[in-house]
């Protein structure tokens, strides 16, 4: 090697340094705003991917606004979709969501942590600060076994749902049937797609087809459900599913909210469609059990469907509204305002009703402070849906209950949509803003304020206390 080689080599040496050196900086100094950073320049790498020719059917490069909305929809496990992902992407195209699914479902900071595990064999404080902000690690030290839980038991579970799906769509007997490649790529796509609730679908129309399959459906309904429960608690499932008292109060409440919503879901969206003869109200009643409990399942951040949504009850499209908003667990694929923050809240409301001082959880005291951080994620949700919804209804002039269903449904990375976002006539600001919406919804509306934020205000005095009159 020349001496001009060897100046040329401590350079980048010295580039690299300078680089990584800013990179801790901003992960010591706001770890949320990196997160932000981040994210962005991650869906522009697959917008971009996504603008080639040869990553649409005809080989003509996509508009602009359809590829930045796919891009941020996979990136941000989301599902919704202004194209069809079946007919107007080539294989090189769902090759591109299916790879932005993954990464988003891991998270970003997630992704870049275990890179520079790999690099360097150990995380830095900076990694572990960056890392800890996504995965909602309780300890820093806790940081390194939780990222490999979460690669580990994503992809072990996604290998899984595929090995289930792969030989139902080797037999399919809908005149479908499919060669071995064709049938190992739609289960693993269908797996990544539902384990990380993304709900994008690779077939013409959908699931719709399969509607009385219990071979393709609830294979794809365990894995939403795996999906949404959060890291922290599949962390806390691998290492002590035999101690359930040893488990902490978030693991208990993560798993008895969703359980109790899961089942609400299935009764209340079986009860106003059984007899919709344009949803459960044409099948048997086996199929129509069957598709309430996939149906039930979905709402939550999962985006599949089995049957039309748009031919739904509006008494189906509000159960689902609520649904949708609150999501899935903390730190997993689901979005929402996430069900421990529902938790917390029903949790506070039963004790002022009680009259207790304490709120109290499986033998555990609540502090105030995450009362204070329940109220603050849903009142901004619920602002940032009230504020889409009125841009959206004023871009559009569709009726409210759609507008509404499709912003939460972007809001909440769902998925689930009445057809106003696939509308070939959606106007391209209606586009533009549930982009935006996904984006939110994924990094978090905590996340988001803590990026804008400039600084933490302290104080060495605290003011008289004194109540006002509420309610």
């Amino acid at each position: 090697m020349t001496d001009t080689d060897h100046q040329a080599t401590g350079r980048d040496d010295r580039r690299r340094g300078w680089v990584q050196a800013r990179i801790d900086e901003a992960a010591r100094r706001s770890p949320a705003r990196l997160a932000l950073g981040v994210f962005a320049a991650v869906i522009a790498v697959f917008v971009a991917l996504l603008s080639v020719p040869a990553a649409t059917a005809t080989g003509q490069r996509a508009p602009f606004v359809d590829a930045l909305f796919t891009g941020v929809s996979a990136v941000c496990v989301t599902g919704l979709t202004t194209v069809d992902t079946a007919t107007y992407w080539s294989g090189f195209g769902q090759a591109v969501i299916l790879a932005g699914i993954k990464v988003g479902g891991l998270g970003i900071l997630t992704i870049a942590s275990l890179l520079g595990l790999a690099v360097s064999r150990r995380l830095g404080l900076a990694q572990r600060l960056v890392a800890q902000s996504e995965i909602k690690a309780s300890r820093l030290s806790e940081v390194g076994s939780l990222l490999r839980i979460v690669v580990l038991t994503s992809t072990s579970f996604e290998v899984a749902v595929a090995a289930v799906l792969f030989p139902r769509f080797l037999t399919l007997d809908d005149g479908d049937s499919e060669g071995v490649l064709e049938a190992l790529w739609h289960s693993v796509f269908y797996a990544v797609s539902a384990f990380n609730n993304a709900g994008f679908v690779v077939h013409e129309g959908g699931l719709t087809r399969w509607v009385g399959d219990p071979w393709l459906t609830l294979p794809i309904a365990a894995a939403v459900f795996a999906g949404s429960l959060g890291f922290p608690v599949v962390l806390v499932l691998v290492r002590a599913w035999r101690r359930p008292a040893t488990w902490p109060v978030h693991t208990k409440l993560t798993l008895t909210t969703t359980t109790l919503l899961l089942a609400a879901s299935i009764l209340l969206i079986g009860a106003f469609e059984w007899t919709n003869p344009q949803t459960l109200g044409a099948l048997d009643p086996g199929t129509r059990v069957l598709t309430a409990v996939f149906e039930g399942a979905m709402p939550r951040s999962g985006g599949f469907a089995t049957v039309d949504v748009s031919k739904m009850n509006e008494t189906t499209w509000l159960v689902q509204d609520v649904l949708m908003f609150i999501g899935g667990g903390s730190a997993s694929t689901a979005g929402g305002i996430k069900v421990g923050t529902l938790a917390v809240l029903t949790l506070a409301a039963v004790a002022e009703a009680r009259g207790d001082r304490d709120i109290e959880a499986f033998g555990r005291r609540i502090p105030s402070a995450s009362v204070r951080l329940a109220v603050t994620v849903l009142l901004a949700g619920l602002t940032i849906v009230l504020a889409a919804t009125l841009a959206l209804l004023a871009i559009t002039g569709e009726n409210l209950d759609r507008v509404l269903f499709e912003v939460i449904s972007a809001f909440a990375t769902c998925g689930l949509s009445t057809g106003l976002t696939s509308d070939p006539n959606l106007e391209d600001e209606a586009k533009y803003l549930l982009s935006a919406l996904m984006y939110i919804g994924r990094t978090g509306t905590v996340t988001l304020a803590a990026a804008l934020a400039l600084r933490e205000r302290g104080r060495a005095f605290r003011l008289p206390e004194e109540r006002p009159i509420v309610g």
